[in-house]
């Protein structure tokens, strides 16, 4: 019985994607709930698993073909992995008049007789690590081969590739050698995720009236306050570890019900005021750059906050963000220092009408009730939409940040 397997539901805001991989080939064995394929969209990679054990049929579409909701991807054959032992066994068996010469010592090899041969446990890793069964040399009661004898042949085959080269000197000494200098190149197709990305941004600069302003802020008191507390905080939030993301997205969060505007966003001729903040953390990954957003921020402890930025990075990492973990958002915050940059102008994410970029933190002399002292400065820069932002609001509402940033007791007390 085939079984289809069709390209998941997309949502709305998705209108295809593109088949990136293709994780079994055409008669391979799966089971039910393994990985096949994987989809690539305009903001996550979705995956497509085996919907019950058997062998995959034919493939409809390729890598790189682009794919709709449902649409039909390949078929699986029900059952097939089952079948496939028994399919075997009239070869096996023909090839044993041709074997008849072998030696009687061994029969059961010569038929092709697994059981005989292996028992089942070394049967099932041998067919998990492509090794021939009746390659090993078998220790076993009356020869037979045990696991231990498919592990040997395993880590055997590992490292004889390393060992190949110096068996033949020859052969390497003939292989093409890049001589230096060449001026080489590599073409590859852009993922569908960078592509929108790139979009995106330039999108935001050619519909945007876009505008940055710059301040710096001391992190003496953060860093201090961290210190202090941030094993305490680990031990009672369950491992949780305190960052300074976490103050700046509850000094951003503070910010944005000061001033409204700077949440909001531009629908057609309206404007959009959200009562709520929903901010977007940028988090760089393989694919490229995404942004998962934590839901009514203003409303979540700095524990919260750290926790769920967390999970996102680790997400972000192993390819399972999904589609509404990034979809939507108020606001945006990107921590470029992570990355050692001191200075840089973030683009707005369409919708939002700003992004707070944060940068590295560096010991620079300061002059502070006029003496110069070493403290730990960080450059914050604030692009915006000029249509939707006046340049004053803008400015105190990163000075505002600032304030909170150096004096985070104003973050407890509300002033």
């Amino acid at each position: 019985m085939a079984i289809e397997i069709k390209a998941p539901s997309f949502p709305e805001s998705v209108a295809d994607g593109t088949v990136a991989t293709w994780h079994k080939k055409p008669g391979d064995a799966v089971k039910r709930d393994e990985l096949i394929v994987d989809i690539e969209t305009d903001k996550v990679v979705l995956e497509v698993l085996a919907e019950a054990d058997g062998v995959l049929g034919a493939i409809v579409a390729e890598e790189g073909a682009t794919v709709l909701s449902n649409q039909l991807l390949g078929s699986i054959e029900e059952g097939g992995a089952a079948a496939a032992p028994a399919a075997a066994a009239p070869a096996s068996a023909a090839a044993a008049p041709a074997q008849a010469a072998a030696p009687a010592a061994a029969p059961a090899a010569a038929a092709g007789d697994e059981d005989a041969i292996g028992a089942p446990a070394a049967r099932k890793l041998a067919e998990e690590n492509g090794i021939n069964l009746a390659s090993v040399k078998g220790t076993g009661k009356d020869g037979r081969v045990t696991k231990e004898d498919v592990v040997a042949a395993i880590e055997a085959k590992k490292s004889a590739p390393a060992a190949a080269p110096a068996a033949k000197p020859s052969a390497t000494a003939a292989a093409p050698v890049a001589a230096a200098g060449d001026r080489t190149e590599k073409r590859v197709p852009m993922t569908r995720l960078r592509a929108k990305v790139a979009e995106r941004l330039v999108e935001a600069q050619s519909n945007m009236a876009m505008l940055t302003t710059f301040n710096e802020v001391d992190m003496t008191e953060v860093m201090a306050l961290r210190s202090k507390y941030k094993d305490l905080f680990e031990k009672s939030h369950n491992g949780v570890r305190l960052g300074f993301m976490s103050f700046f997205v509850k000094a951003a969060t503070e910010a944005l019900k000061r001033f409204p505007a700077v949440n909001a966003s531009i629908d057609g001729s309206d404007i959009v005021y959200h009562g709520y903040a929903d901010v977007g953390v940028a988090v760089s990954s393989d694919r490229g750059l995404v942004v998962p957003v934590l839901r009514n921020a203003e409303q979540m402890s700095l524990a919260e906050i750290e926790g769920g930025i967390a999970t996102f990075g680790k997400k972000a990492r192993d390819g399972k963000l999904s589609i509404d973990e990034m979809t939507g958002g108020t606001f945006t915050i990107t921590n470029g220092g992570t990355f050692g940059s001191m200075m840089s102008t973030p683009i707005v994410n369409p919708p939002q009408a700003a992004i707070l970029g944060m940068h590295n933190i560096l010991q620079r002399p300061m002059a502070i009730n006029g003496q110069v002292v070493i403290r730990p400065m960080m450059y914050l820069a604030l692009s915006y939409d000029h249509r939707l932002i006046d340049g004053k609001e803008a400015v105190t509402f990163l000075v505002t940040i600032k304030n909170l940033l150096e004096d985070p007791a104003r973050l407890l007390l509300d002033i």
